[in-house]
This record gives C-alpha cells, structure tokens and sequence, in this order.
C-alpha cells in the first residue's frame, strides 16, 4: 500500500543540528552576562533570564537545543550565586535542593517549548507538502494533454527541493513525452537523484533531479516525498495511457456501427427501386403481354422515378464521402436565397405533386455569400423530407425572412414531429429516426444539409410547428465579399 502525505515523514524529533549547538551554548552565556548587575537583587532575575534563554533556544535550535540550555543553564546558575561566587558549589540541602528543582524546571520548559517548536516545524512542512502533492494531484487529473502535466510537474518540484534541475524521461505507448526545468542563479554540479516512474508492472520512464553544486543529497524525508509526487505522474500517465486506448476502442465500436448501418441502408435503399426498374423493365420485354399505351407510360414513368431515386442516392453518398474528407469547401458567390428558392421549388414540382408549396419570402432578403450549388442541395432536401412525412393534401411551408446579420430559412411540414429525444440525433448520417420505424429516405440529407449550412458558417435546427409538424429551420451570415483583388492580397 502507497503510504500518504502523513506517513511520509517519520514521528521522531531532529537532532542537534551546529546551529541548535551555538544556540544552545550562546543563549544561556547571554543571560548569565546580563545578570551580573542583578546579583545584588538576588537569584530570581537571573532565573526568569535563563529560562527566557532556554525558550529562545528551544525556540531557534528544536528539541535537544532546548534541553542542551536547560542544562548549561543550571550549571550557570549555582556558578554565578554559589558562595564564594564564581565558584560551582552546593552548601546545604536547601541549596542543592533549589538547583534540582531549577534543573527540573529548565528540563521541562525546554522540552514543552522546544517539542512544541518541532511540532510547528513539522506541521509547516507537512502542510507545504500537501500543498505540492495537492497541486500536482489537481494538475494530473485537469484533464490536460500530459506534454503540458509534465512542463507543469518538474518546475513544480524546483523550489520545494532546492533543484538546479528536474527533468523526465517518458515513453507512453511508444510515444516519447519528455520534459525539463532549470531554476536560474544556481550552479550545477551537484549530487543527482533518480527515481522511476512506475505503476504495477508498467514503467513509464524516471524522473531525474539535481541539487546545486556543494549541497548535501535528498535526505531520507525528502527522498520519499519524491517518490510519492512520482507515483502520481506515473498513475496520471497511466491514466492518459488507459483513456487513449478507451477512445480508440470507441472509435473503432463507433466505426464499425457506422459502417454496418451504412451497408444496412445502403443495400435496402438501393434494391428498393433497383427492384422496381427491373420488374417494369422486365414487364415490358414480355412479349406475351400486351400492354395499352398507358400502361406502358406507366412502367417507363416508374422506371425513370427508381432511375433518378437511385441517383440521388449515389449523389448523397458522394457528397457524405467528400464531407468525410474534408472537400467541403463553399465556393461563394453573392446571391439571394430567395431567389435559390424559387429555382428549387420550380424544380421539384413533379415530386411535390402529392403537397401544396407555400412560399412565404419577405419583400427585401439581403444577398449572403454562398455556394449557391449548394444551398440548392439544402433546400431540396429539406423540402422532399418535409414532402415525404406530410399527408397527401398536406402543405408545406417556405419562408425565407432577414434577421439582423444573417438569413433565416424555415421548411414546415404538416407531419408526425420529431420528438425532442431525436432533434440532436435526426442530423446524424443514416439516423432515421426511431419515432418513425419505417421512415422513407437514406438518412443521409438531413446530415449533408447539417455539414453545408455548418461550412457556411450558420447552423441548422428543428423544432415543432404550430398545430402539428416539424420545422427544420436554417441560418446564414450576411457576408460581403471582398473585391478580387482585396482578395487576392489578403
């Protein structure tokens, strides 16, 4: 088991370090120098200086420093009122007695002040620590890409280690992540540590420090509180190791069931009319039958319909092909939407025979700059959907109207909806809808609709319409073209 910010230091006092020492030895000196002109008022002020001396180095020097006081204190004190003075003598029990008490009383002050002072010190550094392992925790689950967590994690470890420099060494899945950090004004040269980055039986590379030139190594403390700000690098490369392959997993499951509704769709959509062109073609070079005139106008009318059914269906997945790719790129041109509208529902009379069109166009639609092949493409998409789910007699409405900086277009239908579970799902490539089991159609203009309106800069919704049906509406950004010349310079 990992051991936490709490286990990383032991429960044990430092011990007496050269600077407690000349604390320890100064302090007490100070005060029995500033009590010789007290000795006339008797010991007591001379007391209150050496313990004052003994919490000031308790206070600077830790533990042993205060207990080291307390002794050279009651030493001191004898020494300086013993009789003769300046001698260190004990006359009679009361004498020896107010020494051992004194001692007593030295001993636990340096050990309260001085226990109470490591403490502190230990509380700082364990609260700096926490610090620095809760910043490098938040920075290794931020979900950020891990060349930045690596930048971020070795500077980090500069200034609480006393680093010139911190460096790692990473390869994930065969790629290689390395980073490094240097603290300027400090010479290099100094003893190195290296420490592996490892999680179970999956290493991720080593982190690598060095102190500065003349300074001691990473103590026992210091080298553990590496070790766990390692183990969270490792465990958050792992992490990003873990969560690639899950994306590719997906990825892949997400390809393969698009590939598998592309061929489901595909096959049915094109035997559909591949069945019907074959059964009139097949019809008519029947000899054995007689066909009136009418009926043979019939089967060439059908077989045309299938003909040109199947070729939309073909153009769509060419189109979804080359969006795929990213050839969609609008060639603009300034027109009028509304004048495209015109043209398209001109165009699609003979398909539209079944609904009555309603154009509804404001008197002034500003000109936008688009592609106008294929803005035709989406208004001819939206209107056969909106042919396609409305009842025979039904009425679909065009309008076209200016808003501020943009163009709206809406398509309303007199059909069942679309239910507000599937409006963010009825722009996906073959998405039929599952509201409508038996919806005609590929599934595909809706999601090369999307992809256009999208290049151009504008977007595409559905919502329901009053008294019944759904509404695919789309936007435009008035854009003004540039003079060719601009243009060409820009």
């Amino acid at each position: 088991m990992d051991r936490g910010v709490s286990e990383v230091e032991p429960r044990r006092f430092r011990g007496l370090s050269a600077r407690g020492a000349f604390i320890a030895v100064v302090a007490p000196a100070a005060a029995g120098v500033a009590s010789i002109p007290l000795a006339r008022n008797g010991p007591a002020a001379a007391i209150a200086l050496f313990l004052l001396a003994i919490v000031i180095a308790a206070v600077a020097g830790g533990l042993w420093a205060g207990l080291l006081a307390a002794v050279l204190s009651s030493i001191a004190l004898p020494f300086l009122y013993g009789a003769p003075r300046f001698r260190l003598r004990f006359d009679g029990t009361e004498e020896i007695l107010t020494g051992l008490v004194f001692l007593t009383v030295a001993l636990v002050v340096g050990i309260l002040v001085g226990g109470a002072a490591e403490e502190r010190a230990r509380a700082g550094r364990r609260e700096r620590e926490a610090r620095l392992l809760g910043h490098l925790s938040s920075r290794f689950v931020s979900g950020d890409v891990p060349d930045r967590v690596l930048d971020d994690f070795v500077r980090v470890l500069l200034e609480p280690f006393g680093l010139v420099s911190a460096e790692v060494l990473v390869e994930v899945d065969g790629t290689q992540m390395n980073a490094r950090a240097e603290q300027p004004g400090l010479t290099p040269g100094g003893p190195d540590t290296v420490v592996p980055l490892v999680v179970g039986p999956v290493s991720f590379g080593t982190l690598r420090v060095e102190r500065p030139a003349g300074r001691r190594p990473l103590g026992p403390h210091e080298q553990l509180l590496l070790e766990a700000a390692s183990k969270q690098a490792a465990a958050a490369l792992d992490r990003a190791r873990l969560d690639a392959r899950a994306r590719l997993a997906q990825l892949d499951a997400e390809t393969n069931q698009l590939r598998a509704a592309m061929f489901s769709s595909v096959t049915h959509d094109f035997r559909t009319p591949l069945a019907s062109i074959k059964a009139g073609v097949t019809s008519l070079l029947d000899r054995s039958v007689e066909h009136e005139p009418d009926q043979e106008r019939e089967l060439l009318t059908t077989i045309l319909e299938e003909t040109d059914r199947l070729n939309r269906l073909v153009g769509n997945i060419l189109d979804l092909a080359r969006i795929r790719a990213g050839a969609l790129i609008p060639t603009r041109h300034e027109a009028g939407l509304d004048e495209i509208a015109e043209v398209v529902v001109a165009r699609l009379a003979p398909r539209l025979d079944d609904v009555a069109v309603v154009l509804d166009i404001d008197e002034i639609v500003p000109s936008v700059a688009v592609d106008e092949m294929q803005l035709d493409q989406v208004m001819t998409n939206l209107l056969e959907n909106a042919a396609r789910h409305s009842p025979v007699g039904g009425e679909v409405h065009l309008s076209i109207a200016a808003a501020k900086d943009r163009v709206e277009v809406r398509v309303c239908d007199s059909g069942p909806g679309v239910p507000d579970e599937e409006r963010e799902r009825i722009f996906e490539a073959f998405y039929r809808g599952e509201s409508i089991p038996d919806s005609p159609g590929t599934g595909l203009g809706l999601a090369i609709a999307n992809a256009i309106v999208t290049a151009h800069g504008g977007r595409i919704w559905v919502e329901e319409t009053p008294g019944g049906g759904a509404t695919f509406a789309f936007e435009i950004p008035v854009h003004v073209l540039q003079p060719p010349e601009r243009e060409a310079s820009a």
